[in-house]
């Protein structure tokens, strides 16, 4: 590793981050919060001993095979790393690191705020009483009417830690827990939360009032919810999405909300972000979101954290303790 590494961040990070980091690290930032162009990124690799990208950088593989011979971490600021062609930097011997853990119950609490919003219908009586050519008339028995949340079947699929955390604060409002995940948790988590399992998704979601969707974005679960499976729901059942957006068929979920297959959607998360289908900005029964499940300034802040321990740990020759892969066939010298 050379003597003082260069260290350049994609995208702005709080300032309390950023004044740390410019006290351990020669650091190159990027003050504007502009997200690099792929030009700019093939740059900045270039030169780059550590490189700070977020999830809204795309670091392909041919970015990573066009990179300098002396970039050797890149340091992802975020818990996903779907951003990443893990492959080709494995093939390029780079390590990447994340930062996972921090996200949890910033990511939960949000889930279960859309779980909330989407069926009591929170969003359209707020627009209603700012709307100025709205009159409100007073309390009405028949108007506004939503669905309510205790005593419904909840289906959370993947049950890692944001499903537990989901899990925990769903159990409160008295929902009946039921979760599909690659791996079946312990029984005596599955005790504690009451959750049952179904080793078929598609079983699952056919008996199920409101879906939440807590896994990741790998290409195994990409259109995990496709055409076929949103059919299978409930006409009166609700989608919540704070995971990835390519998880479930977009257009497929808008033409079912369209249609009234489905009853409504709560999304933070999109599959062409930062574009989205019209259908889901301009329908009632959907709350959409723009990718603010973890925007918490405690959470930006111990992301932050993480990505300096992995930096740190990396240039003083230690392994970094968020390494998304412990081993690849080799790794770039760091003398």
């Amino acid at each position: 590793m050379n003597q003082d590494p260069l260290v350049i961040v994609t995208r702005k990070l709080p300032d309390s981050i950023e004044s740390r980091m410019g006290e351990l690290f020669n650091v190159r930032l990027n003050p504007t919060d502009q997200p690099l162009s792929k030009e700019a990124l093939l740059d900045a690799v270039k030169v780059a001993d550590i490189l700070v990208p977020t999830v809204t950088d795309k670091i392909t593989a041919d970015i990573i095979q066009n990179a300098g011979e002396n970039l050797k971490l890149i340091a992802n600021f975020g818990a996903g790393v779907d951003n990443i062609d893990l492959d080709a930097a494995k093939e390029a011997g780079i390590i990447v690191t994340n930062t996972p853990g921090v996200l949890t119950n910033d990511t939960a609490d949000m889930t279960l705020a859309l779980m909330l919003a989407v069926p009591r219908r929170l969003l359209e009586g707020a627009i209603f009483l700012n709307d100025p050519a709205n009159k409100w008339g007073g309390w009405s028995p028949t108007w506004m009417l939503g669905h309510r949340l205790g005593g419904k079947s909840l289906g959370i699929i993947g049950m890692g830690r944001i499903g537990q955390a989901v899990a925990s604060r769903a159990k409160a409002f008295g929902f009946k827990i039921n979760y599909h995940s690659h791996r079946r948790i312990a029984d005596e988590i599955e005790q504690e939360l009451g959750a049952t399992y179904w080793e078929s998704l598609d079983q699952m979601l056919a008996r199920m009032d409101i879906i939440s969707v807590n896994c990741p974005s790998t290409p195994a679960t990409y259109h995990l919810l496709s055409a076929r499976r949103l059919a299978l729901l409930k006409p009166t059942a609700f989608i919540i999405n704070t995971a990835r957006g390519d998880i479930i068929d977009e257009n497929a979920l808008a033409t079912a909300i369209e249609n009234g297959t489905i009853a409504g959607a709560g999304l933070d998360v999109f599959e062409h972000e930062p574009e989205i289908d019209h259908r889901l900005l301009h329908n009632d029964r959907v709350v959409a979101l723009p990718h603010m499940s973890s925007a918490t300034l405690e959470s930006r802040i111990d992301m932050g954290e993480k990505v300096m321990i992995n930096i740190k740990a990396f240039i003083d020759n230690h392994n970094p303790p968020d390494r998304v892969f412990p081993a690849a066939n080799h790794v770039r010298s760091r003398a």
